[in-house]
């Protein structure tokens, strides 16, 4: 280990980083974080047997808040993440990926809310993806608070976990910080021990670009992702489904958290009794005031929107299967007829073997 930390007082925040070849990216990484405006941090990179000139570049960066740590063996980002926790000597911890990139104002402003915030445990940040130079929306809520974040936790991932800081005692007394059993998902399973502890929250700016490569773990393994993602959500919801829940947990992975086309009606009617009985039984266990609770139903209204949209698009619905099934609240999820029958119609050319583009 190259440890150029020791005549240094403990930072704010320890910025922890796995590396496995990652030399082609990691120097914009670095340069993201030297840009902050808040500059009480280490950042701990944790190289988890690269082959290529990773170690050497770290061992050679010229900040000194930038600290290598080595793997003994290539063992996966859980595990180096556990390790650069293990080593972390501020009383913050940001996640930042190797691959990613921090705006500028990102560190002052976490630190600022969780100061002023000792409730929370845990604050992530707007998210955009950046794929090929292009910054495109992630598609995660727009606006939140503190209750819509607990309430999204039970039906997909609502955080970047690059964008993520969370208070070191907290991460302390999760044992381990992240279960490799969950890998692909560990930090969807990390949401969900630690909201035990504190409330979750997200600054809604943007403040973290995740990049889009097809060297990144969601693409190379997504099926793993959904095994792992499922089990996290069967067991939040084991108490309310029992012996189902791991069928619902599927659903929601697939069709809500991953935005796949439905089937067909039953599974669309099988998926929307789920998402109201999730709703009712957080209602009933959590004190939510009425804008929490505009919030929550708005934003569960756009996901089945989505939900209908994409199996209208794909053409495995119907415009008369998304009439049919028409959860109480949820409604149809279109703001117009007309965009219903459009994409209806965009789902019947597809089904003729026309391909069409979305408007």
């Amino acid at each position: 280990m190259t440890d150029r930390s020791r005549a240094w007082p403990d930072p704010a925040i320890s910025v922890v980083m796995p590396v496995y070849n990652g030399v082609a990216l990691l120097a914009d990484t670095l340069d993201s974080l030297a840009a902050q405006t808040f500059g009480d941090f280490e950042v701990i990179v944790v190289d988890d047997g690269s082959t290529d000139g990773t170690r050497a570049m770290v061992e050679a960066w010229p900040d000194p808040r930038v600290r290598l740590v080595t793997m003994p063996q290539n063992g996966g980002p859980v595990l180096a993440r556990n390790r650069a926790v293990a080593e972390a000597r501020g009383r913050y911890i940001a996640a930042l990926d190797h691959d990613d990139l921090c705006r500028p104002e990102r560190f002052a402003r976490q630190v600022a809310y969780l100061d002023a915030h000792p409730a929370t445990v845990l604050l992530g940040t707007g998210a955009a993806f950046l794929d090929d130079g292009a910054v495109l929306a992630s598609g995660h809520a727009p606006a939140t608070s503190p209750m819509l974040i607990d309430w999204l936790t039970g039906i997909e991932n609502p955080l970047v976990w690059s964008s993520v800081m969370l208070r070191t005692e907290a991460a302390r007394r999760l044992a381990p910080f992240m279960r490799p059993e969950r890998v692909y998902a560990e930090d969807f399973d990390l949401y969900q021990r630690i909201r035990r502890l504190g409330s979750l929250a997200r600054l809604d700016d943007v403040l973290t670009l995740y990049r889009v490569h097809p060297g990144g773990i969601s693409k190379q393994f997504a099926d793993r992702m959904d095994d792992s993602a499922v089990a996290v959500l069967a067991a939040r919801h084991e108490a309310l489904f029992g012996p189902h829940a791991e069928v619902v947990a599927r659903l929601l992975v697939r069709h809500v958290a991953a935005r796949r086309a439905v089937p067909d009606r039953g599974t669309l009617a099988m998926l929307g009794r789920a998402l109201q009985a999730i709703e009712s039984d957080f209602f009933a266990t959590r004190t939510c005031d009425a804008a929490d609770r505009r919030l929550i139903r708005h934003d569960t209204a756009r996901r089945w929107r989505d939900i209908g949209r994409a199996g209208l698009r794909s053409g495995t619905l119907s415009v008369t299967d998304v009439l049919w099934v028409r959860p109480r609240r949820l409604g149809r999820g279109y703001r117009s007829a007309g965009a219903l029958l459009w994409s209806g119609m965009i789902g019947r050319v597809r089904r003729a073997g026309i391909n069409v583009q979305p408007r």
